[in-house]
């Protein structure tokens, strides 16, 4: 790890520019089962700028938390997939994803729709993340990738003429570079691959370099150099300190993610925390900077609320666990605007549990000797809804916003004025979110065991109208990461399959996060090998205990859920009748071939090094051993995938075609590896609920 203010680094320093006024009016009422998330609250706690996609595409939206008018700020088609409310009110920053593609951009407009400007990711080649604001609102931090050096062309975005309008002040426009093939609607025939996929010596993997700038929205002073890092994984600014000395620089790879304390004036690392997965959004400081505030699972199974004492120079004197549970984890921590209070979000299970928390930090530039930093009582918030996926801090302690969701509800944000929870009258209803007739269907906890004895878990999804006692035709359907955890929420891609008579069991495989650091690293290298047993195990159990047929069973997942349907099919040939895989990983080596360097970064940690351990990831390939595969399978990806690359789909679907197997390939348009198009995501719901109703019919 290199920090660096390297002045040749000042090239790749991000450039504002003025976009188009893009407010509109939106005078059609939104649809029932749209969805509203991720808040950020203006100072006085009263309007909340969100993400909404009632428009059909994730966009940017304000509103008032206990009125109904709201206002769109951005109608670009360019999804939008962050928001943060400026401290002084003045400006809403975002990040939109071009074309639905991989490389982000970070954007800024003010409230009322006026002065919208592109702050950083306008460069070719390059990407940028939203970070924290100062805490005058006179800056905000921005990560950027380094473009491609003056002159030379982006090494992995091949140009494509055409882009979509929009896009000449975005990204790279990441194209079909020979290896996405398109579904012939005639004959059902794959086009054939211009150029084929690249081996994995085809590509050594580069290192890019990540660097963090303080950007003036008003664009008069010029982007100061935070911090840079060259080969990083990734890497973010959660938060300042308010003399403008500190910066909370979140980083790493996956497994093996770290919060550095950095001094601006020299970009030193005066101390590094390990820091939990999951939501980057890992601490801040007291507001002094006596004391910073984290969540860690360091050494632990689970991760806590860790209070660190700092010295004037930010060095660390000691550390402090001031909030903890022994089954379960810290999943979401947001610190109030003065830094005094906190909010909790506890992961059980799945379940969300919210607390309050009044902190009391160690005293200004404190010493080794200073009372250690402590927490008070924590008061319990009784929510409607089963998770949380975002905390927003408001001027007032008492009264976060949140968002919300649940079996029974589409994502939704609601506020917490002391304590008592009241739906935004913007957000869908609860009672809309099934269309008339189906019950809502609660899941049911199902725990299988291992075959090596591990304790696994999932959820499992009835289709109404069935007896209890007769075995279902089911679906398995495996998340993604594999850090991700299956949680009891609303999924419409369930209820397109429960409507259809389907059941659904959503199991979490080893290598699932919510169940401990130990959990997480059981699948790490060969330990995958036990992770694609579990699948064969999970769909073992909901047959001996009478809820799935076992002649009617299919397999289904995204991302890291695509791989494992992939592999579930060729270990385990017999079990399932057919399989979905979407966006998944076909072959280890021509994945580290294809994906984003910072991506592959990461990944080497989970699979394997694509050098080092080149035998392993041949050996864990669904296509090292795709001769064993006995069952038609569908593939489903984004044209604009530059996480998992398309041509992972379209060489395993050719791969069965040519064994005489049924296979299609379903390429969906302005998408990258997150599908974020209303009418694509239908598309893709009635598809896949065409292709697993087909095939499992008796």
């Amino acid at each position: 790890m290199t920090a660096t203010r390297n002045p040749g680094s000042a090239l790749y320093a991000p450039e504002s520019a003025p976009l188009a006024d893009a407010a509109a009016p939106y005078d059609l009422p939104p649809p029932a089962v749209h969805g509203c998330w991720y808040p950020s609250a203006d100072p006085s706690g009263r309007h909340v700028a969100f993400i909404c996609d009632r428009a059909g595409v994730p966009q940017l939206w304000t509103g008032p938390v206990d009125g109904a008018e709201v206002r769109r700020l951005d109608a670009d088609p360019h999804p939008v997939t962050e928001v943060s409310w400026s401290p002084d009110g003045r400006w809403i920053a975002y990040t939109t994803a071009p074309g639905g593609g991989e490389l982000t951009r970070v954007l800024c407009v003010r409230p009322d729709g006026s002065g919208r400007h592109l702050l950083a990711g306008g460069e070719s080649g390059t990407s940028a993340r939203l970070g924290c604001w100062q805490h005058d609102g006179s800056a905000i931090a921005v990560t950027v990738t380094e473009s491609a050096p003056p002159g030379q062309p982006d090494r992995y975005h091949a140009e494509a003429p055409g882009g979509p309008p929009g896009t000449e002040h975005a990204p790279q426009w990441a194209g079909r570079d020979g290896r996405a093939v398109l579904l012939d609607p005639a004959g059902g025939r794959l086009a054939p691959a211009a150029g084929g996929v690249r081996s994995g010596s085809g590509r050594e993997l580069e290192e890019r370099t990540l660097s963090a700038y303080l950007v003036d929205p008003e664009g008069s002073a010029a982007p100061v150099l935070l911090f840079s890092e060259r080969g990083a994984a990734n890497q973010r600014v959660c938060d300042l300190s308010r003399d403008g000395r500190l910066a909370l620089v979140y980083r790493g790879p996956r497994g093996r993610r770290e919060a550095l304390v950095v001094r601006t004036e020299d970009s030193a690392v005066t101390c590094a925390f390990p820091v939990a997965d999951g939501d980057p959004w890992v601490g801040g400081f007291s507001p002094s900077a006596g004391t910073l505030w984290l969540r860690s699972d360091a050494g632990r199974e689970y991760a806590a609320l860790l209070a660190a004492h700092l010295g004037p120079r930010g060095d660390l004197h000691s550390t402090r666990v001031v909030a903890e549970r022994e089954d379960c984890g810290l999943e979401l921590l947001a610190l109030g605007h003065d830094a005094r209070s906190a909010v909790l979000a506890w992961n059980r299970h799945g379940i969300s549990d919210l607390e309050l928390l009044a902190l009391d930090s160690a005293p200004p530039h404190g010493t080794a000797a200073a009372p250690p930093p402590s927490a008070g009582d924590a008061r319990r918030v009784e929510l409607p809804h089963e998770v949380v996926t975002r905390i927003a801090p408001t001027a007032d302690p008492d009264a976060p916003v949140v968002a919300l969701s649940g079996s029974r509800r589409h994502p939704g944000v609601w506020w917490l004025p002391h304590g008592a929870p009241l739906r935004t009258p913007w957000s869908s209803r609860d009672e809309d979110a099934f269309p008339p007739g189906p019950a809502p269907v609660r899941p049911t906890p199902v725990r299988p065991v291992a075959r090596d004895g591990l304790q696994l878990g999932g959820w499992y999804y009835r289709a109404p109208g069935r007896s209890p006692g007769e075995p279902a035709p089911c679906v398995l359907h495996l998340h993604g990461g594999p850090e991700e955890q299956e949680r009891p929420v609303l999924e419409p891609l369930y209820l397109e399959l429960l409507g259809r008579g389907l059941d659904v069991f959503a199991p979490d495989v080893r290598g699932s996060s919510g169940h401990g650091r130990s959990f997480t690293d059981a699948d790490l290298g060969a330990g995958r090998f036990a992770a694609i047993d579990d699948v064969a195990d999970c769909a073992a159990h909901v047959v001996v205990q009478g809820l799935a047929d076992p002649r009617r069973m299919a397999v289904m997942g995204r991302s890291y859920g695509g791989y494992l349907t992939m592999a579930s099919l060729v270990w385990h040939p017999g079990l399932f009748r057919t399989g979905v895989a979407v966006c998944g990983m076909s072959d280890l080596t021509t994945f580290f071939a294809g994906t984003e360097p910072w991506i592959a970064q990461s990944a080497a940690h989970k699979y394997g090094h694509p050098e080092h351990d080149r035998d392993l990831l041949r050996a864990l390939s669904p296509m090292s051993r795709v001769d064993a595969l006995r069952v038609p399978v569908l593939a489903v990806h984004g044209e604009h995938d530059t996480n998992v690359p398309p041509g992972e789909s379209e060489q395993f679907v050719r791969a069965a075609r040519e064994r005489g197997l049924e296979a299609q390939l379903l390429l969906l348009r302005d998408e990258g590896h997150d599908f974020r198009r209303a009418d694509n995501r239908r598309l893709f719901r009635r598809t896949a609920g065409d292709w697993l109703e087909r095939h499992l019919a008796d």
